[in-house]
């Protein structure tokens, strides 16, 4: 029998809000499976959506959007026998980049059809879903700016970089790691499921999203003219060979900070309180990927 295919389809999501997604993706349907497409044009869609998806016999629920839809449909599917394929118009692309997902449409398209499938596990933050990375710190600052933004991609969140270092403070963290406890001054704090935040920033190389781990990744204050060094590390997946990083591999992990304030996950701001409980769901979504894909 085919398979039966749904595409959940953000228009606006993302950076390329140009495309017609509905239209490239009927385009590029391949008659090797059965097609249903789900166009979500309001937030108040999404419920109807995903329980379409989820009762209606689907074999694989393919993301077509940004960071955020993939993330939302991510944690819909947990759970369940319907694996989750990506065609990214997102501004990072955390997830599709580190699952080896082509960011070409048309070979997104066909991965699809000749990918595989694997399983693999998220993090939750307080009670909210990840799959690439969450924490707090200087990163979460610039998530919560970026998100109010009124430009997307790469560049603006470099402009934000450059332009809130010299404003931010680092803050004193108590880290316990499957119960184990460290005390750090820190500029940022991350917690990684995947690699990368997106746009190829490696933030935690050695991460993979099917060993039942997550990694801990603390960067120390640093002065400005490391920046550049820092930023090389971060793009050649060097991030665990700087002196100011350190990462660590645990399951479940508790930060304990002065007051509430900002924290991301997958990119998305949220303001949380001052302690934050991280644990690993091991095994819990299936994903269409690249055949060479590992981990």
């Amino acid at each position: 029998m085919k398979k039966r295919v749904a595409f959940v389809i953000n228009p606006k999501s993302g950076s390329d809000r140009k495309t017609d997604r509905v239209a490239l993706v009927r385009s590029l349907l391949s008659d090797k499976y059965e097609a249903t497409i789900f166009e979500w044009k309001k937030i108040t869609d999404r419920d109807s959506i995903f329980h379409s998806v989820l009762t209606g016999g689907f074999d694989i629920a393919v993301a077509v959007g940004g960071d955020g839809t993939v993330s939302q449909l991510a944690s819909a599917l947990c759970g369940s026998n319907v694996a989750l394929g990506i065609i990214p118009f997102g501004s990072g692309n955390g997830l599709a980049r580190h699952l080896q997902i082509p960011l070409n449409s048309v070979d997104a398209m066909k991965l699809i059809e000749t990918g595989v499938i694997q399983t693999i596990d998220k993090g939750t933050i307080n009670g909210q879903d990840f799959f690439c990375t969450c924490g707090t710190g200087f990163d979460a600052r610039i998530g919560h700016l970026f998100a109010h933004s009124s430009r997307r991609g790469f560049w603006t969140y470099a402009r934000l970089i450059l332009r809130e270092y010299s404003k931010y403070d680092h803050e004193h963290y108590r880290i316990t790691m499957d119960g184990k406890t460290i005390e750090r001054d820190a500029f940022l704090v991350t917690v990684a499921n995947a690699g990368q935040y997106g746009n190829g920033t490696w933030i935690a190389p050695t991460a993979m999203v099917n060993d039942g781990q997550l990694r801990v990744v603390v960067l120390k204050p640093f002065r400005w003219w490391k920046i550049p060094s820092l930023v090389r590390k971060v793009f050649r997946k060097q991030m665990q060979h700087s002196k100011y990083a350190e990462t660590y591999t645990a399951k479940e992990i508790r930060i304990e900070r002065a007051s509430h304030g900002p924290a991301h996950f997958d990119g998305e701001p949220a303001d949380m309180d001052a302690v934050l409980e991280i644990k690993v769901v091991p095994a819990c979504l299936k994903v269409v990927v690249n055949p060479d894909f590992t981990g």
